[in-house]
């Protein structure tokens, strides 16, 4: 992952904003069954790497068929999941496995944080991305690349996030593409 900052995607405008923009990667979050193949394949189309959070798209069962579609025809590149067994399936698969992680209280974390270690998924996603101290946690205690990601809205959420662990940091806000 090159750029500091990742599009994270929602809607169609976003999307379209995002494909005219220097970004290399961008995130499809939310998505239909009907419509990822031919989103991916125009994205492709213009140069960017995309990761899809499997378990925001309507209509798939997050299986390992559902799995095999994402990686065989949809080709995507990499999986975003809070589900373990899901990064586990992709990284046998050689794409990239990113694992979502909600920073909800300190037992969350401490399941999460051995659920990743036995995993190893390619990166972990934390959410909210805003908490420096977790961030830094997440990172010192598996050694997994850090991505911040949610209630980022500033510039400064931004900074604090790479200066406090994250390699790069997904948003929704535009206005920080």
């Amino acid at each position: 992952m090159c750029n500091k900052v990742i599009p994270a995607i929602r809607n169609m405008k976003d999307f379209e904003l995002a494909l005219k923009s220097d970004h290399q990667q961008i995130i499809l979050l939310e998505s239909r069954l009907s419509q990822v193949e031919n989103v991916v394949k125009y994205a492709k189309k213009h140069g960017k790497e995309v990761f899809m959070h499997a378990d925001l798209i309507q209509g798939l069962k997050v299986d390992e068929y559902g799995l095999e579609y994402l990686i065989n025809n949809v080709k995507v590149n990499g999986i975003i999941s809070t589900r373990s067994s899901v990064i586990s399936f992709v990284k046998k698969r050689n794409i990239i496995g990113i694992q979502r992680l909600f920073a909800l209280d300190s037992v969350a974390l401490d399941h999460n944080l051995r659920a990743c270690q036995k995993i190893q998924p390619d990166y972990i996603e934390v959410l909210p991305g805003v908490i420096p101290e977790v961030l830094q946690e997440v990172k010192e205690k598996t050694g997994i690349k850090v991505i911040a990601g949610g209630l980022i809205k500033s510039q400064e959420d931004v900074n604090r996030a790479l200066s406090h662990g994250a390699s790069v940091v997904t948003t929704s806000n535009t206005n920080l593409w």
